[in-house]
């Protein structure tokens, strides 16, 4: 992996972290999502106009990934009711990495190297050891678990197709635009019937940090997909969810949260993780 993509997918990492501290403190989480995705679209008419319209091929991946993506805005609401954010997401974000290197090798035929398994590896340990807090961890119910790992098997699902999708396209730019314009259509619609008027209400009352939330997804999203295109799935899955840590870091010194042991034990491991797939040669 090159240090500028490794760059490249550590800013979509903290990107991620960013929107999705911004969406912490919310009670209504498919709201912000649909307000969230409602920008990015918005932002994409215009570039798709100009660009080249994606190629036959890549139309499967791109609409294969919305129908996945909608899926998972399902199962992750799922998952927070049946669960606490603290063990919940941590979990799926953590299992996530895991199945990308079994899709990989399935459906990519990416075959990793030891030091890049032990890197992924060493990252899916951080960011799962963020739920394992002996005071808190038991209250964790079997539905919550369930709903993560099926939020899990979903975010790679929508990683691999994304993954191969973007490498099918003629023009990568294309294929991400595309994607956010049409991600909105499921979510847009189902929130226009069941829940316009807080949605409308929503989107008056917090257009500014709508904007800059939406920008911030879009941004953290595409390059992830175009990282893709240069890099091996599961490597880019795996530095992707770094972004929980960041969040950790953001939570800390923005938020004034408790850091904690459990934090600082998750960002070493990141850091060894990093180092693995890095600077260690293949």
């Amino acid at each position: 992996m090159t240090s500028s993509l490794l760059f490249l997918v550590l800013l979509a990492a903290l990107l991620h972290a960013v929107w999705n501290s911004m969406m912490k403190s919310s009670n209504a989480p498919e709201i912000v999502i649909a307000s969230y995705q409602l920008i990015g679209s918005f932002i994409c008419i215009v570039p798709a106009v100009l660009l080249p319209f994606p190629n036959p091929s890549a139309w499967p991946m791109i609409i294969g990934s919305v129908i996945i993506h909608n899926f998972y805005y399902f199962a992750l609401a799922q998952a927070y009711r049946a669960g606490d954010l603290s063990h919940v997401y941590p979990i799926l974000r953590g299992t996530a990495p895991i199945l990308v290197v079994c899709g990989a090798a399935i459906f990519a035929n990416e075959y990793l190297t030891l030091n890049k398994i032990i890197g992924i590896s060493l990252i899916s340990l951080a960011v799962m050891s963020l739920a394992f807090r002996p005071t808190k961890f038991g209250k964790m119910t079997t539905k919550a678990l369930a709903w993560a790992i099926a939020t899990a098997f979903l975010i790679a699902s929508y990683t691999i197709v994304d993954g191969l999708g973007v490498r099918t396209a003629h023009n990568e730019l294309s294929y991400i635009i595309w994607l956010f314009i049409l991600e909105i259509v499921p979510i847009g619609i189902f929130m226009l019937i069941t829940r316009r008027n807080q949605w409308f209400e929503y989107l008056r009352k917090n257009h500014k940090s709508v904007f800059f939330g939406g920008i911030a997804s879009s941004l953290a999203y595409g390059l992830v997909v175009f990282a893709m295109s240069l890099g091996a799935l599961a490597v880019v899955s795996s530095l992707r969810e770094t972004s929980v840590v960041f969040a950790s870091i953001i939570g800390a010194v923005v938020l004034r949260e408790p850091f904690g042991f459990a934090r600082f034990r998750a960002a070493i491991l990141v850091a060894a993780g990093i180092i693995a797939i890095h600077w260690f040669t293949n």
